[in-house]
This record gives C-alpha cells, structure tokens and sequence, in this order.
C-alpha cells in the first residue's frame, strides 16, 4: 500500500513540476557583424545582446568580418560588449576575413577572441578618411594615444598581450590567426563553429565584476542578422556608396534640368541625393567635401555648356576627387578608410564620359549642316519647268520657284546644284559647275503655295 502511495505521489509530483514555468534550455545566439563599423552595426550589436539577455542565451557567438569604420560606433560596442550580462565570443570568420582598424578593438572586448584559420587582424593605427595620418602632428599624437589607451585598456581587462595589442595602434601591426594565437592577443583557433564551442567550454571570465565558467551547449547555434532595412543603412552608411550616390544623384539632378522631357533622371537622382544625405547622416561627415564635390561637378557641367576645350572640366574633376577624399575626415573617422581607388575610378569614368561628350561636340561641329535651309546648299536641284528666266524645280522632294542665272534658260529635265542661299531664295549652279540659277520657296507640282 505504501508502495503504491510513493508512486502516486511521485506521478503527482512530477506533473506538478512539469506545469511549473521554468527557464527556457539554454542557447547560443549567433550573429554576423560584416562590413563597415557605423551605426547600423552598432544598432544590430546592442539589439542582439538585448535579446540573448531577455531570452536567457548563455553564449553571444559575433562573427566579426570588417574593414574597420568609426571610432564612435566602435566604442558603444565594445561598451555594450563590457556591459553585456552574457558571455560575447567574437569569432573573426570565415576564412579571409579580418578584423582591421575598428575591428580589432572590437576582438579585444570579448570574453573570447577567436580567429579561423587564414584571417588577420590589427592595422588599427587611426587615419583621416583619405587614408593619411592626419596633417597636425599634436592631434595625430592625441588620437593615437587616445586609442592605444584604449586598447591596452581591453586586453588588460582580457588578460591578453597589452604590448601586442598596443602595437596594432601605434605601429599599424597586423597578425594572421597562428600568430595572434602564438602573441596571446587571442584566446584559441577555430575552423568552424563546433570546434569554436568546443574551445569555449571549461574557460573561466569576467562578467560585470564576477568569475563565471563557461559551459555553452553544443550543436547548432541560434543565428540571427540584420533586418533588410538594417541591411539597407549599411549598404548606404558606406562611405563609397554614400559618395557615389551623391555624386550621381547631382549629376542626374542636373541633367534632368538641362534636357527636361521626362521625370525618370530627376526623380531618380533625388532618390540617390535623399539616400547619400542619410548615408552622411551616419558617417562623419564635413561640409568643405560637400562642397568641393558639388562645385566639382557644376564645373564640369559648366564647360559642357559654355563649349570649353576641357580645361575647367581638369578643374572640375581635381575638386571632385578632393571632395571625395576629404569628405569624411571628421572627428569620429579616425578609424574609417575612403577607398582611395574607388574615388579615383569614380573621377576617371566621369572624366572620360565628359571628354567623350566633348569630343563629340567639338566633332560634330566640324561636319557639314545636313539639315535645315543651310543644309541645302551643294544638294541636287531637279528642273520641272523651264526657267526662262523663272520656273520650278524640286529639291529635296520640295517644289521650289526658280529663275535663271548668268548662264541663261535652263531647260526642263536638266539638274543643277543649290550653290547659295539668299533670304528664301536658292541659288542653283549646274552640276558642272555652270551659271548658277535663283530659285525661291513656291510651290507643291500643282502649283499651289506650300
């Protein structure tokens, strides 16, 4: 009896504890950050560990693969990443990828930093937007010692090889996987996901003022990305993009004005003006680019217009590119790099376009006038009746009155040439080059006026 009792009271209390809420199984939430460090990845950084703190993830799995980007961005997520009530492994991966500039600091932050093999890191030494040190050598040396500080200041908080690390910002130092693995600026080498959990498992960290080990579950993890919208303000928040959808949005702004017939250019270029202006909203931008760019490209324009010979479009490209390069060396961009190569295509495929234009304007100038009443001079005249001294001719399937010249009667079915044009008057010389003819606008074959 009592035997029967004990499993009653077991099957009870094993429903009861199944009804009890509990904590969900415990998780690992993965997330790539690729691109250019700005605001939408800082965004979706801070988002994602609000999410692996509210559904109780026990591991934050960021998949770095970045060129760098700005000092602003960069310090709210290395902050969040310190602040996080979960675990943050930054993962740079897959192969190929880096952790440059803005990057690295982002590496250092983690509670673990991994590399896979055949990635690099480091080359975080601060440069303007044109990708040069900056130009006051008393600010060149605030920054830089700004961001060393702050980089020894991580990988002291890591336990991690702060000379190393340092180093990355004064020296431009850049390391492949083995290598930072080898210099203790990371904490293990992973090929792929399982082996990066494998390696996390049993180690201990600092979280918010405690030591907690770390024990993630195996298997899949979690992934999450960027919405599309999010994607979208990365793809615009990048400097190249930004520029080159300022300079075509302006450029089809003003074609649209210059040859007006349709709403397709203009509306387009306002899209591709509204969409850089946002993009600049996010970037560090400064207005003297702005207008080196804008003037750049009213200075061409305005040599198309006047008829130059392309000098001021020399001019109008040398602004362009500078606007460019300059367009972003704000305080906050120490860390962003401009594609040097990507301004100077941008410049050079503009250049041929309006040298093109040119070339073709200056061609077509020097050809002979097909069209209009100058356009009939040297066409064919054919007699229809006898200018004795005034009868028809057609030219240009065009019925004309006509009237002899110095060489006297021309009769009906001879030909002759429009050789000069007086008022609405032609004058019409034989195809041999005889006694010209004078004919005036008349008349269709019936006679009737045109």
């Amino acid at each position: 009896m009592n035997m029967a009792v004990r499993r009653a009271a077991a099957i009870f209390l094993s429903g009861f504890l199944i009804l009890l809420p509990g904590r969900a199984l415990a998780f690992v939430l993965a997330a790539p950050l690729e691109g250019t460090v700005g605001i939408a990845m800082e965004r979706f950084a801070i988002d994602t560990l609000g999410r692996a703190d509210r559904e109780g993830a026990s591991l934050v799995v960021f998949m770095l693969d970045t060129p760098g980007g700005l000092v602003s961005s960069m310090r709210a997520i290395t902050s969040a990443i310190l602040e996080s009530p979960v675990p943050v492994a930054v993962w740079v991966s897959p192969s190929g990828a880096r952790a440059a500039s803005a990057g690295a600091f982002i590496l250092q932050a983690a509670h673990v930093a991994a590399m896979a093999p055949g990635t690099n890191a480091g080359a975080a030494h601060p440069v303007m937007a044109s990708g040069k040190d900056a130009p006051d050598e008393e600010m060149k040396k605030k920054i830089t010692n700004d961001l060393a500080a702050q980089m020894r200041s991580l990988s002291q908080l890591r336990k991690r090889n702060m000379d190393a690390a340092e180093r990355m910002v004064t020296e431009s130092l850049s390391i492949t996987a083995e290598e930072a693995l080898s210099m203790g600026v990371t904490d293990l080498l992973a090929r792929d996901m399982e082996s990066l959990l494998l390696g996390i498992r049993g180690r201990e960290t600092e979280l918010r003022g405690r030591t907690v080990f770390l024990d993630p579950p195996l298997g899949p993890p979690v992934v999450t990305g960027m919405t599309p919208g999010e994607k979208i303000l990365q793809f615009i928040s990048s400097p190249d993009i930004a520029y080159l959808l300022l300079t075509a949005g302006v450029l089809a702004i003003v074609f649209e004005v210059l040859s007006p017939g349709g709403f397709v250019l203009g509306t387009a270029g306002a899209v591709m003006v509204l969409m850089g202006a946002f993009g600049l909203r996010m970037l560090p931008f400064n207005w003297a680019g702005i207008i080196l760019s804008t003037a750049g490209i009213a200075v061409i324009i305005l040599d198309l217009l006047v008829g130059g010979i392309g000098v001021l479009s020399l001019f109008g490209l040398a602004a362009l590119a500078t606007g460019g390069l300059i367009l972003f060396r704000a305080p906050g961009g120490e860390l962003l790099n401009v594609s040097m190569s990507f301004v100077a295509g941008v410049s050079i495929a503009l250049g041929l376009f309006f040298f093109s234009v040119l070339w073709f304007s200056l061609r077509s100038m020097k050809k002979k006038v097909s069209s209009g009443a100058e356009g009939m001079i040297g066409m064919e005249a054919e007699v229809l009746e006898d200018l004795d001294p005034v009868g028809l001719v057609r030219c240009r399937g065009e019925i004309w009155k006509a009237k002899s010249g110095e060489g006297g009667p021309v009769l009906r079915g001879e030909k002759g040439v429009v050789s000069e044009l007086k008022g609405m008057v032609l004058v019409i010389g034989p195809e041999e080059g005889a006694p010209s003819l004078i004919a005036e606008t008349g008349k269709n074959e019936k006679g009737d006026e045109p």
